[in-house]
């Protein structure tokens, strides 16, 4: 076999369907793009409307109201006056006399009982009446005398006892006092000092309310304070007060 033979053109098969298809193609290709063209440069359709306005209702008059016939005005009729009857008055009967009888005679009254004068109370001789009020008054007298007596009695006592108490707690404080610092003041001037307790006589607070004008023998005074604490108790349990006032002379 030749070279030539083995070399031969051969027929493509399917070629002569895909040029027919793509010739289609084309067609229908143009056919759109020119009915599209076309419909594109169509004029636009008008449309025309009329408006009509509807008639306008008749107007119905209404109906006018019959006139008002007034009647005739009628004369009034005249009043009726009744005529006055006349009537006959017979004359009353005449009265009958009246009867005249005679009085009875007046009876005696009977003769009437004396009254006696009220009896007057019986008085109490006046002498007996004074005496038993003076009696009464001494009475008396002697009772407020013997009761204010008995009172400022207690309230020596009391005081007595409270100047005591008093004595005894300023002894104590001054016991514990620098004699070298009170000696160094000048004069014997007076400072006094409010205490607080406790029940217990413990010292609670301390505060000034007087000065004796030195400084370093205030400040003593207050330490000793504090440091006699507890306090000596009084010897009557009702005499303890809670608040105490206190005076310290530095030549006592």
């Amino acid at each position: 076999m030749s070279a030539a033979a083995v070399f031969e053109e051969r027929s493509e098969p399917g070629r002569v369907a895909s040029a027919l298809l793509a010739a289609a193609m084309h067609v229908l290709l143009f056919l759109v793009l020119l009915f599209g063209v076309r419909w594109q440069n169509r004029p636009a359709d008008t449309v025309n409307v009329e408006l009509w306005e509807p008639a306008p209702a008749p107007v119905v008059e209404a109906p006018r109201p019959a006139p008002v016939v007034e009647p005739p005005p009628q004369p009034k009729p005249e009043p009726v006056i009744a005529k006055p009857e006349i009537v006959e008055q017979k004359a009353p009967p005449p009265k009958p006399a009246p009867k005249i009888e005679p009085k009875p005679a007046p009876k005696p009254e009977p003769p009437k009982a004396a009254v006696k004068p009220p009896k007057e109370p019986t008085k109490p001789h006046d002498e007996a009446a004074q005496r038993q009020i003076r009696e009464q008054l001494l009475r008396e007298q002697a009772a407020l005398a013997i009761d204010r007596e008995q009172r400022q009695m207690a309230d020596a006592a009391r005081n007595s006892a409270l100047a005591t108490w008093m004595d005894k707690i300023r002894l104590h404080i001054r016991s514990r006092i620098r004699i070298e610092v009170a000696q160094a003041v000048a004069g014997n001037p007076e400072a006094i000092y409010a205490v607080t307790l406790l029940p217990t006589c413990e010292v609670l607070r301390v505060s000034m309310t007087k000065s004796s004008g030195n400084t370093a023998y205030d400040e003593e005074i207050e330490r000793a304070i504090l440091k006699s604490s507890p306090l000596p108790k009084p010897d009557r349990p009702e005499l303890f007060s809670r608040e105490l006032r206190l005076t310290f002379h530095p030549k006592d």
